[in-house]
């Protein structure tokens, strides 16, 4: 656990008690706070008393006046579409509001640091997609070769969960928008923005306001080093501003649309192979071609931020290229699950927005798509351009009829998982990829994503072993 700082002796309000909240919630009375929490759900308060915690009314004037400081949970909604009611009430009483990513950047660093040889790290990797991925992979990497490391964030244990550094350890973070945008304290030694796509835009009123939620990540406290993926114009631009020119090194470009040259340091990947340049000479190449773990481009553009935040880190190449090729992947993240008569089967129900399921089903040939769920705003209409590798879609979800007619290859309603699975398999050939990318939410059949890739494993386990 990460004990808060500064908070000794005062009143703080949590928002919230899920993972984050409840982390929160310990962290800040292990600093010595007095701490008072609301959570709509009933259950939820029922299980705070139990343990102790006291419950109020966060948005009662009596108790707003009394809190020092307001922490908010991830999921709850600060300004748009509309802020929650209780921080509402924090705005107009003058409260500071923050969240559990906030705390842990003001808290982290201890006296105990003055007396180590190398200081402890900390990367963050925000994004649109790839953001787990790539923190995984820093991850794997710096254990494989023998660094103290811990993941957390929205991968792994919770940020204030947590234990405290070590000599020369180093925290990989994995950030969404909703976790950047509000935090009062964004100070990691390396930053890592992979892309950019269309992806909660309600939350953050349009495209503006995402990005600007993922730049608060490099602007707030100014990283050491900032790995930037710059095959969008947002990410041009966001290297642009880290950068005091062309040879400063303190910035590394990524690509996988093509070569990167100049001066300065960039990773790219070209036709399966990594390359590493730096003052216009090649220092370093991986072929990513042969690695399970990472199929596709999108993929290869996770492990050239990987590969660029491991060698920013000290690591050798070699050394990288061994952690790359022990990489065993992810859960539901272009996760093969199965191989059966020549019918290869890849759980990918991460992939819950259009530029995400995009990556998937160029990642592969002769692919029988299932798709379908909650869609997300913007439409389909990018996918149109994977239809070459789409021998047929397997529509789901609740507005089964209406998606399918949105896409281009031959679609078929089914409805349900299991019935998308079973007219999958009937129809696969030999040399066939039976792949769920979703490009939707899974909240009209799921609880979450994890649901959803846990059941298509499920259907395809019944249908094989019967």
């Amino acid at each position: 656990m990460i004990p808060i700082q500064g908070v000794e002796g005062k009143a703080i309000g949590v928002l919230g008690l899920g993972r984050s909240g409840l982390a929160a919630v310990r962290a800040l009375q292990a600093g010595g706070a007095e701490v008072l929490v609301w959570d709509d759900s009933l259950d939820a308060r029922s299980r705070a008393e139990a343990d102790g915690i006291t419950v109020a009314e966060l948005g009662r004037d009596k108790v707003m006046e009394r809190l020092s400081l307001l922490v908010v949970s991830p999921g709850i909604p600060h300004l748009y579409p509309a802020p929650n009611p209780v921080i509402a009430a924090a705005y107009a009483a003058g409260v500071p509001v923050d969240n559990d990513i906030g705390l842990f950047f003001r808290s982290f660093a201890s006296r105990e640091w003055d007396k180590y040889e190398t200081a402890p790290r900390v990367v963050a990797v925000t994004g649109s997609n790839g953001k787990s991925t790539t923190s995984a992979l820093i991850h794997h990497v710096l254990e494989t070769a023998g660094r103290d490391v811990q993941l957390a964030g929205n991968i792994g244990r919770g940020v204030l969960d947590i234990d405290p550094a070590g000599d020369g350890s180093v925290v990989v973070l994995e950030l969404s928008s909703y976790q950047t945008e509000l935090a009062r304290a964004l100070t990691p030694d390396v930053a890592v923005f992979t892309n950019l796509s269309p992806d909660h835009l309600d939350r953050h009123a349009g495209m503006g306001g995402y990005f600007a939620a993922k730049r608060r990540l490099f602007s707030e406290g100014g990283p050491d080093r900032a790995v930037i993926g710059v095959d969008e114009a947002e990410g041009r631009y966001l290297a642009g501003q880290m950068s005091e020119g062309p040879s400063d090194d303190r910035v590394i470009r990524v690509s996988v649309a093509g070569k990167l040259g100049g001066p300065g340091w960039a990773v790219f990947a070209r036709k399966g192979y990594l390359s590493e340049y730096r003052k216009g000479r090649q220092v370093g190449s991986i072929d990513l071609r042969e690695i399970k773990g990472l199929p596709g481009a999108h993929n290869h553009q996770n492990a050239c931020c990987a590969y660029a935040v491991c060698r920013s880190l000290g690591l050798a190449p070699r050394v990288i290229e061994e952690g790359l090729r022990s990489y065993p992947g992810l859960p539901h993240r272009s996760q093969v699950v199965a191989e059966a008569n020549g019918v290869v089967f890849v759980n990918d129900s991460k992939a819950t927005n259009v530029d995400s399921a995009l990556r998937a089903l160029q990642a592969f040939k002769n692919v029988r798509w299932i798709c379908g769920g909650l869609e997300k705003d913007g439409g389909l209409e990018a996918l149109r351009g994977a239809a070459g590798s789409v021998r047929k879609a397997y529509v789901i979800g609740r507005e089964a009829a209406a998606f399918a007619m949105q896409l281009a290859p031959e679609a078929e309603v089914c409805g349900t998982m299991a019935q998308a699975v079973a007219r999958a398999i009937e129809d696969a050939e030999p040399g066939d990829v039976i792949l769920l990318a979703p490009a939707a939410a899974s909240f009209d059949q799921y609880d979450n994503f994890e649901q959803r890739g846990d059941d298509f494993v499920a259907q395809i386990s019944r249908i094989l072993e019967s």
